[in-house]
């Protein structure tokens, strides 16, 4: 295959590893991304995760790759000393120790300077609170530790040795100014954490080295020549890359999967009392701009009640349960997507259908008795919430959106996609479902001088990949 790079695109329910371009890819190592619960605590188990991304190196090196690059979610790091070496296991953002951090922070800095500071939408996982509960808790951690790097960042330290911060994930962890693009001094004061663990910000497309000579060892001489460059690291940024948006001016995107991410693209943060109230994010993007954005749940409630329905012996796929949803005709019920009932991951004695369940009991509406009843209640529960912050976008910018792009996973799940263009009026452009890759691909194509720049690479995408698209009915 010509012209061929690898992207790691690493998600919260599982991973893989594609060789290709923006023409023509595949995949060629799948993987599941499984957290580890010690006592009372989840971690993400990131040595497995680093021993399948060797693997599916390996597996891409038949290509004849150029490049390399990792993506994965927002938020979550890893902590260096002074020789390199991690200090613990890095944290799943679900994890408890985050519970009340958000109210305890408030008692430093009230919540609307602290979002002028930021622009960073409130959320109980961002890595501010996470930082201040480690703080609480383990605060010999933090004094010993030297560097921080979220985990893309530490994944390719791995490879290559060399220790950056990539930008767009960066930019999620609350700790950035979105205006002056630097680390703010005001939040790592309040936190207690010095300047020097944190490098200055490098931009997508940048190559930063070749692979370490051990980890080439490892995966064959083929490997030493397979360069390290950063692609647009949190995936977010990544599928926004890779969403043909024909019309971005009256467009919002749905990075639609575990989470939902709706939003928009601008050229600086907009930050002002009513994205305050509407609990939008401003996060960087692969050009240097915003990601104008809300973090809404996603497919991860759909998630859980099938892991909740298989340890029951009830095994559905993905496909089946959204057969079913449709079959199941209009819900009976609504839940809000994002109550933090539906955020922690199920326990043996508590999963998530079961929550459902008390969600309606407690509302006075009637309780789903199948499958296919409970996620049609999810999904037109995420329908009502997209077409809700759609208008609560109209209302800060002033612009009335008309075509909503649907990227990721959740594009092929039609019944959603149909039931989003009923609840906002919008027209729903579907794909590409690997928009994340493609995002990740195309700025490794930039870095070697296959393309110009980044528009050029969309107008690629834009001409390669078929839409299907749903009108409100």
């Amino acid at each position: 295959m010509a012209d061929t790079f690898l992207a790691v695109d690493l998600g919260a329910e599982s991973g893989r590893v594609i060789a290709g371009n923006l023409e023509r890819f595949e995949v060629v190592h799948r993987f599941d991304n499984t957290p580890v619960r010690l006592g009372d605590s989840l971690h993400w188990n990131i040595l497995g995760l680093y021993e399948e991304i060797k693997q599916g190196i390996r597996a891409g090196l038949a290509h004849a790759p150029v490049s390399v690059g990792i993506d994965t979610w927002g938020v979550d790091y890893g902590l260096l000393d002074g020789s390199g070496a991690l200090l613990g296991l890095p944290y799943h953002y679900r994890d408890g120790r985050t519970d009340h951090a958000a109210e305890l922070v408030d008692g430093l800095i009230e919540r609307r300077a602290l979002y002028e500071e930021t622009g960073i939408q409130t959320m109980p996982f961002n890595t501010l609170y996470q930082l201040y509960a480690q703080r609480r808790r383990q605060s010999e951690l933090l004094d010993g530790a030297r560097r921080f790097l979220t985990l893309p960042d530490l994944l390719h330290y791995w490879l290559s040795g060399v220790a950056v911060n990539e930008s767009t994930n960066a930019s999620t962890t609350g700790l950035r100014n979105p205006r002056t693009a630097d680390w703010s001094a005001r939040v790592l004061d309040l936190l207690g954490l010095p300047r020097s663990l944190f490098s200055e910000t490098v931009m997508p497309g940048t190559e930063i080295g070749g692979l370490q000579p051990g980890v080439a060892t490892e995966l064959g001489t083929t490997a030493t020549g397979l360069r390290v460059v950063l692609p647009p690291c949190h995936d977010t940024a990544a599928a926004v890359v890779g969403a043909p948006m024909a019309a971005p001016e009256e467009s919002v995107y749905i990075s639609s999967g575990t989470w939902s991410l709706l939003g928009i693209e601008c050229a600086g943060p907009i930050i002002g009392d009513r994205s305050f109230a509407h609990n939008f994010t401003n996060e960087g993007g692969a050009d240097g701009g915003i990601r104008f954005l809300r973090n809404i749940m996603g497919l991860w409630i759909v998630q859980e009640c099938r892991r909740q329905w298989s340890a029951q012996g009830d095994s559905f796929d993905y496909a089946e349960l959204a057969s079913m949803a449709e079959a199941a005709g209009p819900a009976q019920f609504a839940i809000e997507p994002d109550d933090e009932r539906f955020y922690k991951p199920g326990l043996t004695d508590d999963g998530m259908a079961d929550r459902i369940a008390a969600w309606c009991r407690e509302t006075d509406q009637p309780v789903p008795r199948t499958p296919g009843a409970v996620v049609r209640g999810v999904l037109e529960s995420l329908a009502r919430t997209y077409a809700a912050t759609v208008r609560q976008l109209t209302e800060i910018t002033g612009t009335r959106y008309r075509h909503i792009h649907v990227i990721g996973g959740g594009s092929q799940n039609r019944l959603l996609c149909q039931l989003t263009a009923d609840a906002s009026g919008c027209e729903v452009h579907a794909g590409p479902v690997e928009a994340t890759a493609l995002g990740n691909l195309l700025l490794q194509e930039v870095a070697a001088g296959k393309l110009s720049n980044i528009e050029a690479g969309r107008a690629r995408i834009r001409s390669n990949v078929r839409l299907l698209s749903y009108h409100p009915r």
